[in-house]
């Protein structure tokens, strides 16, 4: 499998899991504030400090965002480039968002597809406070009581990353058992998950959220993205028995990657390791 050397030593914990409750709801995000804070009003609307979101076609505009890079100086197995704010509105086709705290203050981790005013078909990763919502548009959310993604040094990729962690109830209302989980480098996506669901007794779940990287990408529908450096959203995942009995993650993806192509299909089980990281949420159907 392909793997790409970090700076820092793996850590012992290959997945860092909370478990918890959760529930999934819908809102609409308010115009006129920035992603960040659209984001958060609508969690606290349902009781919940945070969680995960999906949304389709949507309007962001001032906007601004960074696509995947090579790094410059080493420090990282990979980077971001410059950052980008295109005139006009922004037209979303799809976004994944991790919602949590950074420095003691909300924040987010937002992948996604767009196109912009001059017609552009690009995607990336979005700047939390630069990105403006233009007209109100629905977004599906989870909301996570118990657990909270919060960044925090990760000395193996020396990056600052999302990573779940336990916190205090908020007294929301909750429907389902729910596991936050961040992936570590260099392990397949896929088998990553079939394994966990394994160890913890899970025979069904459905993935909310969904954001993260892998070392490129190969697709049962025969295509493949080589440049390594990925923005990477899940666009449908789930953990189901297969044909065979054996658990199966079909994970459904859009990505760019550093060389500005566009990729979207589902993943092979056993050929898509994790670049940096992966952040999701597993709601616990049976």
């Amino acid at each position: 499998m392909r793997s790409i050397k970090q700076p820092g030593a793996p850590s012992a914990e290959r997945i860092q899991w909370v478990e918890a409750r959760g529930r999934a709801f819908t809102f609409m995000l308010e115009a006129g504030v920035p992603l960040l804070e659209a984001a958060r009003r609508g969690f606290a609307a349902e009781g919940f400090a945070g969680g995960v979101l999906n949304f389709g076609r949507g309007t962001l505009g001032p906007f601004a965002y960074v696509m995947p890079a090579l790094s410059k100086t080493g420090e990282n197995a990979a980077f971001y480039s410059e950052t980008f704010r295109p005139e006009g509105v922004t037209r979303t086709k799809l976004g994944r968002m991790t919602l949590g705290t950074r420095d003691g203050a909300p924040f987010f981790h937002c992948h996604g597809l767009w196109t912009e005013a001059d017609g552009k078909a690009s995607g990336g990763h979005m700047l939390p406070d630069e990105t403006i919502v233009t007209e109100p548009f629905e977004v599906e959310a989870f909301g996570l009581d118990g657990a909270m993604f919060t960044a925090e040094p990760d000395p193996e990729t020396n990056f600052k990353l999302f990573g779940p962690v336990a916190a205090a109830s908020t007294g929301a209302r909750t429907t389902s058992r729910a596991f936050a989980l961040r992936l570590r480098p260099n392990q397949d996506f896929a088998f990553c998950l079939e394994g966990f669901c394994r160890e913890h007794g899970i025979a069904r779940a459905k993935i909310h959220g969904g954001v993260g990287s892998t070392i490129g990408a190969r697709f049962t529908h025969g295509g493949v993205t080589e440049p390594f450096a990925t923005e990477l959203a899940v666009t449908a995942g789930a953990i189901a028995p297969g044909p065979s009995g054996a658990l199966e993650a079909a994970l459904d993806v859009a990505l760019i990657d550093y060389t500005g192509g566009i990729a979207e299909g589902r993943l092979i089980r056993g050929d898509n390791p994790v670049l940096m990281t992966m952040e999701l949420v597993l709601e616990v159907l049976s």
